[in-house]
């Protein structure tokens, strides 16, 4: 009787089963197949941001949420659009998108936790199945919607056919976002309300969503005004209102006012002090990942036109006052990128005396000394970085990277070894899988090279180029049992996407060019 009136309190609310049919309209392998190849074109037509850096930060911070959301064992894939406009979408499969634009408009992380949370909100309570089942519904064949504008892109011909292709793919996919997140009132409201809990188990400001969505909506009254041009994208496929405002901040604020400790469902307990299925949880502790500011300042960089238009960015924060070490971090890299890496050299070297355990500055630096001559310095610098932490991905793929640019076979076999320990876990990874290959190639390993390449162009949306480039490696004398072996298999596993593609009349326009 005394947990009784606590714990009805302090339970959170699990949303009931309304009988939905959507979860039968595909099943979770096909979910994912279908995010899959909507990743894959993404990938092609050169819209994903594939930093390792990047990558690691936005994986770290999503995993924390989803560990803390209401099905914590789906599978989500999370990536980083390079666009600068301010949107985020959910699609089949767990596949969250995040474009650049938004994190720039952050203040702080809470905020982008804030609208990842929303979106995982909308992948758990089945919103995005719900959208496909209308849409399958209206008739409306949205899962090949992509691909078929694809085909239609390339009935165009000629040098324009890959302006074509990208054009339709970028209304194909506006089409699919649109018809899967474009959510009813009710399935916001679900969505804020969900999301917002997640946001307090993983341990952030539960203030951050209604005061990003404050901005946002400030942002959209001004445009309105035509000061800023036009209204963030989020905005139009998430519509803000003062109402939606209001309901963000009372319910930030129910929170806010519970206790440190509190009571939450569990069916893992097995404590016999509580009751079947509870347990006691303390609330997690506050605070981001700590590398925000260095992740959008790196982001400012690699979305900018140029490397001289970051620079140019950087000299305006400038005149507004004194740069911060984030944002000297960005500078440096940008001056790297622009072939200055002398500057950027010393710039990164003062950023590591003040933070020499900072792996942003820490990579930067490696990348500077090597690009100056200093490839001793650098890899000594790497050294200690894998010795630390031998499965790091971003710290693999940089020093691999710098390794795979001095086109020697000793460091083709080095950079092997530093990817090896990434192998297991690195199949649908494409930046793995072209870095891999390009090791695999300087080291004077053709096989495992075209292995590589294969499944980078299979992840990168060209099944077809994949099949003939096994198919090729499938000839040459060399193969021993078992690179023959790992071959067929991949072949067979291949072989169906590309009639399947062949089928609805997709071919690959680089290959008909040939």
């Amino acid at each position: 009787m005394l947990l009784a009136g606590p714990l009805a309190l302090a339970q959170e609310p699990r949303l009931p089963d309304i009988g939905s049919s959507a979860g039968e309209l595909l099943s979770p392998t096909d979910q994912s197949r279908y995010g899959g190849m909507m990743l894959a074109q993404l990938r092609h037509y050169d819209y994903i941001l594939e930093d390792p850096l990047v990558d690691s930060w936005l994986d770290t911070l999503g995993a924390r949420l989803v560990a803390q959301s209401d099905q914590p064992r789906q599978p989500f894939t999370f990536f980083m659009m390079r666009q600068r406009e301010i949107n985020a979408f959910a699609t089949l499969g767990g596949y969250i998108g995040v474009n650049a634009g938004l994190v720039l408009a952050a203040e702080r992380e809470d905020e982008v936790a804030a609208v990842i949370a929303h979106e995982i909100a909308h992948v758990t309570q089945d919103h995005v199945l719900r959208a496909v089942e209308r849409a399958q519904k209206d008739q409306l064949p949205l899962l090949l919607a992509m691909l078929g504008a694809i085909v239609v892109a390339q009935s165009a011909g000629g040098n324009s056919s890959d302006d074509a292709a990208q054009a339709a793919i970028v209304s194909a996919m506006g089409l699919a976002q649109q018809r899967q997140i474009d959510y009813t009132r009710s399935s916001e409201s679900e969505a804020d309300r969900v999301g917002i809990q997640t946001l307090s188990r993983g341990g952030y400001d539960v203030a951050a969503m209604a005061d990003f969505f404050a901005t946002l909506h400030a942002r959209s009254r001004t445009n309105a005004a035509n000061w800023f041009g036009e209204t963030p994208d989020y905005l139009r496929t998430h519509p803000v209102t003062t109402t939606r405002i209001s309901e963000a901040k009372e319910r930030a604020e129910q929170i806010a006012r519970a206790p440190g400790r509190r009571f939450v469902a569990s069916s893992l307990s097995d404590n016999p002090l509580l009751p079947g299925g509870m347990q006691v949880s303390a609330a997690a502790p506050n605070g981001g990942t700590g590398e925000f500011s260095f992740a959008r300042e790196r982001m400012r960089v690699l979305t900018a036109q140029t490397p001289s238009t970051a620079l140019d960015e950087y000299a305006r924060i400038e005149k507004t006052g004194r740069l911060d070490d984030a944002q000297r971090y960005g500078q440096a890299v940008a001056r790297l990128r622009a072939n200055q890496a002398g500057p950027a050299t010393a710039a990164l070297t003062a950023l590591s005396e003040r933070q020499p355990n900072n792996r942003w500055v820490t990579l930067a630096l490696a990348e500077a000394e090597s690009r100056s001559g200093r490839a001793a310095a650098a890899d000594a610098r790497l050294e200690a970085l894998l010795r630390a932490n031998p499965r790091d991905r971003a710290v693999a793929l940089t020093y691999a990277r710098l390794l795979g640019e001095r086109d020697a076979p000793d460091a083709g076999r080095r950079a092997q070894a530093v990817l090896r320990p990434l192998l297991s876990t690195s199949s649908n990874d494409a930046l793995f899988q072209r870095t891999f290959a390009r090791a695999s190639e300087i080291a004077g390993d053709p096989v495992r090279a075209g292995e590589a390449y294969a499944e980078a162009a299979l992840l990168s949306g060209r099944a077809e180029q994949a099949l003939l480039q096994l198919n090729t490696l499938k000839q040459k004398g060399e193969l021993d049992y078992y690179a023959r072996a790992r071959i067929e298999a991949r072949i067979a596993a291949i072989t169906p996407t590309v009639l399947e593609l062949k089928r609805q009349g997709i071919r690959d326009e680089d290959l008909r060019r040939q």
